[in-house]
């Protein structure tokens, strides 16, 4: 009987793979070692490497799900929605290769993360990755609801806002931006998105 748990702690550790080594270093001798097991054991759980890979992007969203409901709500609906970008862009700093890997810019032996039947594979990106994605949905339609911008489709709102943030954090986790990006380049890039729907900052 398969010990309980491996197939989490194969994520586990090939996760701390990625975050010290970077992709190269997730192969499945090195994944199944740091538990313990032999090379077989990442292909009975999860039956070839480009599942392992769904399951570390999968992984990552519900990551950046928790960090973003980590996120206090206050009774100022537009700071929260800009304390959910800054806790994105934290998860993303703190995890690069895991963040490349999470949207398929990066591979890991050639894998990159594809949606999946989820009758046959329980590691779907993409469904995560949505879920995720309603904490900024939630977010901007209380805006919305607040009357700071005029009435838009929260999702579509949302969606913009985080294709807006989605290409700065590459660009900044690649090296560009310098150190002031957020003044520089993300504060007033946002900005000039919201004012497009109506809102106005100041008195």
């Amino acid at each position: 009987m398969a010990e309980p748990h491996v197939r989490e702690k194969l994520v586990t550790a090939a996760l701390d793979l990625l975050a010290h080594g970077g992709p190269d270093a997730v192969q499945a001798r090195k994944v199944a070692a740091e538990v313990g097991a032999s090379t077989m054991a990442v292909y009975t759980h999860f039956g070839n490497m480009g599942r392992l890979v769904d399951a570390i992007a999968a992984e990552g969203f519900r990551r950046l799900g928790a960090r973003l409901d980590a996120v206090a709500r206050t009774d100022d609906p537009m700071a929260d929605l800009t304390n959910l970008g800054l806790a994105y862009r934290a998860h993303a700093q703190d995890n690069p290769d895991l963040y490349r890997v999470m949207f398929g810019v990066t591979a890991i032996g050639g894998h990159r993360p594809t949606p999946n039947d989820p009758t046959t594979a329980p590691d779907d990106p993409d469904d995560v990755a949505l879920s995720a994605f309603g904490a900024l949905t939630d977010a901007v339609e209380t805006v919305t609801s607040a009357g700071l911008i005029r009435p838009v489709a929260p999702a579509r709102m949302a969606a913009q806002l985080w294709s807006a943030l989605h290409g700065f954090v590459l660009l900044e986790i690649a090296g560009f931006h310098g150190t002031d990006g957020v003044e520089r380049v993300l504060a007033p890039m946002m900005m000039n998105l919201l004012a497009g729907a109506g809102y106005r900052a100041g008195p």
